[in-house]
């Protein structure tokens, strides 16, 4: 499923705060790492059988409040670092409503069960052969 991205983008509160790491005085200046919040039970963009299998998947990933949280401090901008999470969290979303289809469990045909059963009477026949055979004592 495909999030638009400016839907969530009015769905999602943004804070901002100083971040560690590279950028000398700028990091001790500059709110530039970047966290946002989004509340997935107050969500308009999903139907309620979604949210469940998000809030399922997603448990760990929830703050006490219940908020999904994205952080991101890598670049030096605060612009750059609100796309970053965003696109984290877009993806995080997706992956959430991924489900994997059912595996269907298949009957070994009889054919293979006898190739594998000649086999493994094959490689115990090499092995008599290696400890010399019958009667090699």
């Amino acid at each position: 499923m495909n999030i638009p991205k400016s839907e969530l983008q009015k769905e999602i509160t943004y804070k901002a705060s100083r971040s560690g790491g590279k950028g000398g005085q700028n990091v001790n200046k500059v709110s530039t790492k970047v966290e946002l919040l989004f509340d997935i039970q107050a969500s308009l963009l999903f139907t309620p059988e979604q949210k469940e299998l998000m809030l399922g998947k997603l448990q760990n990933r929830l703050n006490k409040d219940g908020l999904l949280q994205v952080f991101s401090e890598e670049e030096r901008s605060q612009l750059m670092n609100k796309e970053r999470a965003l696109d984290k969290m877009l993806v995080i979303l997706e992956r959430s409503l991924y489900v994997q289809k059912p595996r269907k469990a298949l009957k070994v045909s009889k054919q293979a069960k006898a190739k594998r059963l000649e086999a493994k009477r094959m490689q115990s026949v090499k092995k008599q052969l290696r400890k010399g055979g019958i009667g090699h004592e």
